[in-house]
């Protein structure tokens, strides 16, 4: 029973540890891990692991092991923070794989890129063609950038001077069923207001509505919670009853 114990907290205690270094550290997605990131993901991965069945390692040890591990990873990020000559030595620099619509055959080999790679690289950015691309930069996190020819760029409501309206965020007004006044609060409004608005779209009632919503546009829009036979729509977002 003890061992179970033992496990339990250290796994407890890992756990702890692991999210504290993670906020620590900072929060990235995987596609921006860079090289020392993923190293550590896999450091620490393997420090809990080896520790948390080993029945000589005492918690204690695991949270020194995790304290000194934070430790050097923090002096680390620092240090790359002030020396960038340092750090692009160890994390490398971006490489130009297209140039002006030409691809460097060159920097691919020297990046192990196959030209199928890079070409599904493309594809993952909605670029179906070769010769839409300008220029394509192979960042330090594995991440491709590129930028498009003229011809084959999106138009921009500035290039016919159009007038552009600002932008603002959507807010949730009701959800299943449930007014929030986060939402009602951010567009300057209250339950009473929300109520007229839902019944002159047809809801009688808060429960009535799965979801509302206050657009960017400045309209109010909501998705009945039930069904024409009554039955509670659990997909509300994809419905298209959505008016």
């Amino acid at each position: 029973m003890e061992d179970y114990l033992l496990i339990m907290t250290k796994l407890i205690t890992a756990f702890a540890g692991l999210w504290c270094l993670t906020r620590l550290l900072g929060k990235r997605e995987i596609s921006q891990l860079s090289p020392f990131d993923f190293i550590s993901a896999m450091v620490m991965g393997e420090l809990v692991g080896n520790t948390i069945y080993d029945e000589k390692v005492t918690v204690w040890k695991l949270i020194f092991a995790l304290a000194i591990w934070a430790v050097l990873s923090y002096l680390f990020e620092k240090i790359m923070e002030f020396g960038k000559s340092f750090r692009r030595q160890l994390e490398g620099k971006p490489e130009l794989l297209i140039v002006d619509g030409e691809i460097d055959m060159a920097s691919l080999r020297r990046n192990n890129i196959a030209l199928d790679e890079l070409r599904m690289m493309l594809r993952q950015r909605d670029v179906f063609s070769l010769s839409d691309v300008a220029y394509a930069v192979y960042e330090t996190n594995g991440a491709l950038s590129i930028m498009k020819k003229s011809a084959y760029e999106a138009v921009q409501r500035g290039d016919f001077d159009l007038h552009s309206s600002p932008v603002k965020l959507p807010h949730s007004l009701v959800e299943d069923g449930v007014p929030q006044p986060e939402g009602l609060a951010a567009i300057s409004r209250d339950e009473k207001w929300l109520l007229q608005e839902l019944k002159s779209l047809g809801y009688p009632d808060f429960q009535s509505v799965a979801f509302a919503e206050w657009t960017t546009a400045g309209e109010l829009k909501a998705v009945p919670r039930f069904g024409r036979k009554g039955r509670e729509n659990k997909l509300f977002p994809s419905n298209p009853l959505f008016k």
